[in-house]
């Protein structure tokens, strides 16, 4: 199974992400912020990065722009949680250079098969 790193600053997010990914057998890290996570994308090596948009310190954008520049780690893929839902704003995430998308507020039953599709 896949070692999935989640960045995410909502606690209750953050737990239901790590608790769904653990049970289908993932091995996932945590992150509150976007500065942790590049530390702990660096430290781990993922093999996926699951990262809110709207974070303290460094907001998504700045996650992705940062991995993405990174040869260590531009390879990992990076897909975006976020609530953001108006026409146009998967398309903003994608542009960012965020390689998915997955819509807020987290489906439990869908979860597994769409990071699957990513791995």
């Amino acid at each position: 199974m896949a070692r999935i790193l989640v960045i995410e600053d909502n606690r209750e997010n953050l737990d239901l992400m790590l608790y769904l990914l653990g049970a289908f057998g993932h091995t996932a890290y945590a992150a509150g912020d976007g500065d942790e996570g590049l530390s702990r994308a660096a430290a781990e090596k993922p093999d996926l990065i699951v990262c809110d948009v709207h974070l303290p310190v460094l907001d998504g954008y700045a996650v992705v722009s940062r991995l993405k520049a990174d040869p260590a780690l531009r390879a990992i893929p990076v897909i975006a949680v976020t609530a953001l839902a108006m026409v146009g704003d998967r398309e903003l995430v994608l542009r960012a250079g965020f390689d998915g998308y997955l819509a807020k507020p987290i489906n439990p039953e869908t979860l597994a098969t769409q990071i699957e599709s990513w791995l």
